[in-house]
């Protein structure tokens, strides 16, 4: 007979389970002492991300299926839970390179969706303290017309009908979705629960236990599996432009700032600016080939990785928000890219039998 389990810390709704950003929210939440229901897709993802947590946590997580989250009433049946919910993390939503169909692909799954999880919790998880959701600093760009400093005060200037152009559809759908979701708390329905926004930039990070395929790791790590893969040696076409993103964070941190607020009285009714620093791709290179000399011949030369790209007149931000609530002491870049190259090739290394 082991030690009988702590007492949880309450429990929590986790939607888009299968992701980058919510894999790692799930282990924060589970060395947090919470209990855990993720949404997936589909059962055979939902028990992918069960059988991914280790055995002694496996009570403490389950998953309930939501297939389409722009449906109306998508999540009627999964915030209705006994023992119920205390807590809710929204992290589902769409994104990828190129969109067929803005408005079916993206900008409905993001808006309909978050409207959908509050308009569901609202009505059928009254016990909820607070629901937290995961936007993007998408949502408070506007490039070309930077300000000298972004912080949470800033919004990006996108419309619906800019929105409309795939060039622009995620951006929009970021800031659509998030204004929406304050617009339901503040206004429109003056739900019990209170809202926190986590806009985080480009996450950097250990790929999820749950991946299947590092053919559909996150936009933001592929720029490292590509350099590791090889892809950037001079032959092969050098080092990409690192623009237009170079901000970055750690998704460790990201996953600590959305725990962090679900219970600090602080946090509720505000948005953060999740960033760490700044990174480039060559700064990248510079790192990988430092650390893992082994992988020398897949990588650009000294020469290369030394050519920065990074603009001398880059604007700046201002994160002294979520490290004063929330506590968070970011990780910096080379930490956040060692930790995804040794998960890129421990991952390399477990599969290479079944490859």
């Amino acid at each position: 007979m082991g030690d009988p389990p702590l007492p949880s810390k309450g429990k929590v709704l986790l939607t888009g389970g299968t992701g980058f950003i919510a894999s790692h929210v799930l282990d924060c939440l589970l060395d947090h002492g919470f209990d855990v229901v993720v949404t997936a897709r589909s059962r055979e993802k939902g028990e992918r991300v069960v059988k991914s947590v280790h055995e002694s946590l496996d009570r403490q997580v389950s998953f309930v299926v939501v297939e389409d989250i722009a449906k109306d009433g998508a999540f009627d049946e999964a915030v209705k839970s006994d023992p119920p919910f205390d807590y809710v993390v929204h992290t589902a939503s769409p994104y990828q390179p190129h969109w067929n169909d803005p408005v079916k692909d993206c900008l409905d799954p993001a808006i309909k969706g978050t409207i959908g999880i509050l308009k569901s919790t609202q009505a059928y998880a009254p016990t909820v303290k607070r629901v937290v959701i995961t936007s993007s600093s998408a949502a408070m760009l506007s490039p070309p017309n930077h300000p000298k400093v972004y912080d949470e005060s800033c919004w990006a200037d996108v419309t619906w009908e800019q929105a409309l152009d795939p060039q622009h559809t995620y951006r929009a759908s970021k800031k659509l979705a998030e204004k929406a979701a304050w617009t339901f708390v503040r206004t429109t329905h003056r739900p019990t629960f209170t809202l926190t926004i986590i806009n985080n930039t480009y996450t950097f990070g250990p790929i999820p236990r749950s991946l299947a395929s590092l053919s559909t790791l996150n936009t933001s790590n592929q720029r490292i599996r590509d350099l590791v893969h090889g892809r950037w040696r001079g032959s092969e076409g050098g080092i990409p432009p690192t623009a237009p993103v170079f901000t970055f964070v750690d998704v460790r941190d990201v996953a600590l700032a959305h725990v962090r607020a679900l219970t600090s009285p602080e946090a509720g009714g505000r948005r953060f600016y999740v960033v760490s620093g700044f990174f480039s791709n060559p700064r990248i290179a510079g790192i990988v080939r430092k650390r893992f000399p082994e992988l020398h011949e897949r990588l650009p030369s000294e020469a290369e990785a030394e050519k920065d790209d990074f603009p001398e007149d880059h604007w700046g931000f201002d994160n002294r928000q979520s490290r004063e609530v929330l506590g968070l002491e970011y990780k910096g870049l080379e930490e956040s890219v060692v930790d995804t190259v040794e998960s890129i090739l421990k991952f390399e290394a477990a599969h290479m039998d079944t490859q």
